[in-house]
């Protein structure tokens, strides 16, 4: 029912006094008075819950207590279109009060884009599972490397290694993402809202390693610290542990304010999501000003330097530098409206789910294949392993030669003493 109808109702049920009335009502008190005034049209008996209007603005009527009353979702929702088919509910309490909350979960926002361009959100959930399952690939074959070249464990590859490893974690809690039912994130179950929240603390480990990685080169480049002081548990702690307490801040806040579809996506007006993306930002400008510092002495002090050790801080920086505008670009563009015409909606379809998909094998291929240990150190072991396989060529070859000369002599004179 919209605002003329409300008006046209207290037209008919307050004629003498509406002209004094409305003048001084606001939006929220001209609905009030609509539903108590649909109100009158119940009939209720006994110990019943007033006509009230909530904080959306749903009219719930005069009930009967011990009651689930039903209404239909309203039209509109912080500025965002819902379906009306559905339904509200609210429980009228035994002692005739309102439960403090109206339960919204069943209605469904209209998403106007989806329904603008079904094909090419179609084609671009192709390119994300694509995307996904090349990065995985990649990430793992990534992950083997490090594993396996034990030669060139320092730190600087132990937090390569860590990076790739919370992609691979990212990227298979996606997967599980994307295999949650419909009617599974209508009703909220709690192991859903778990994948969730699992999910969301490997997005914000991917970030902080890349702090790692940026605190790590300002500290050996920046401020001349010896790499051989610096302490593995420190950017352990960082990487794996400070997301810890942001993430279960954020859970509690979905639990007691959000509590509705797995947890998953952001309505309108509700800053709950901030709690971890506040940080994740905040940990991307101070990277962006590392970065700015350690280019600046690389520019200057290190340009002549060829010693091996300067050599590899120069790829790494410059790893870094294609990688953490890529992982910012990103993060930021779900902040960024695409603009209302057609051409923008659909770049910004396709760029993002691009990006999205694809962070794994660029963090694989910057910091793994494109890594020179890495490469020496495989060439290295796959030459060793060719030797080796050489070598056990032909020592099976020579176990399986005819038999040996003495015992053909042997077996000569048997055969002579025998005639």
């Amino acid at each position: 029912m919209n605002a003329a109808h409300i008006l046209l109702l207290l037209i008919l049920l307050y004629p003498s006094t509406l002209s004094e009335q409305l003048s001084q009502l606001s939006l929220l008190a001209l609905l009030q008075k609509y539903c108590e005034a649909l109100s009158t049209l119940y009939n209720v008996t006994g110990l019943y819950c007033n006509a009230t209007t909530d904080e959306i603005g749903t009219c719930w009527p005069k009930s009967n207590t011990g009651r689930m009353v039903e209404r239909p979702c309203p039209e509109y929702i912080n500025g965002v279109k819902y379906n009306t088919t559905r339904s509200a509910y609210r429980e009228c309490i035994d002692n005739g009060t309102w439960a403090l909350k109206s339960n919204y979960s069943s209605c469904e926002p209209i998403l106007e884009e989806k329904r603008k361009y079904p094909m090419h959100y179609k084609i671009a959930l192709i390119i994300n599972y694509l995307g996904h399952c090349i990065s995985v690939g990649a990430l793992v074959v990534a992950f083997v490397l490090f594993l396996c070249l034990r030669s060139i464990r320092c730190l600087r590859n132990i937090i390569h290694w860590n990076l790739i490893t919370t992609f691979i974690l990212r990227n298979v809690m996606w997967f599980l993402l994307q295999l949650i039912d419909h009617n599974v994130h209508e009703s909220n179950e709690p192991w859903c809202r778990l994948i969730t929240t699992i999910y969301n603390y490997f997005v914000v480990t991917n970030f902080f390693w890349m702090f790692v990685e940026g605190c790590y080169l300002h500290t050996a480049i920046v401020m001349t610290y010896s790499t051989d002081k610096l302490k593995k548990w420190v950017f352990l702690f960082i990487g794996w542990c400070i997301p810890c307490p942001i993430i279960v801040a954020w859970a509690i806040g979905k639990l007691y304010n959000e509590n509705e579809q797995c947890w998953f996506g952001k309505e309108p007006g509700k800053y709950i999501d901030y709690i971890y993306q506040g940080p994740v930002i905040l940990v991307l400008l101070i990277n962006f000003v590392f970065l700015f510092n350690i280019v600046r002495i690389l520019m200057t002090k290190l340009r002549a330097s060829t010693t091996s050790e300067t050599i590899q801080y120069r790829k790494a920086v410059k790893a870094t530098l294609v990688l953490l505008p890529l992982l910012g670009i990103t993060y930021m563009l779900f902040f960024v409206n695409p603009g209302e015409d057609d051409i923008s909606q659909i770049v910004f379809i396709y760029f993002n789910s691009f990006l999205q998909s694809f962070q794994g094998f660029f963090v694989s291929v910057f910091y793994c294949f494109l890594n020179g240990e890495v490469r020496s150190a495989a060439r290295k072991r796959w030459h060793r392993w060719q030797d080796n396989h050489a070598l056990r060529v032909r020592v099976a070859r020579a176990m399986s030669l005819p038999t040996s000369p003495t015992r053909i002599s042997f077996h000569s004179i048997k055969q002579t003493t025998a005639v």
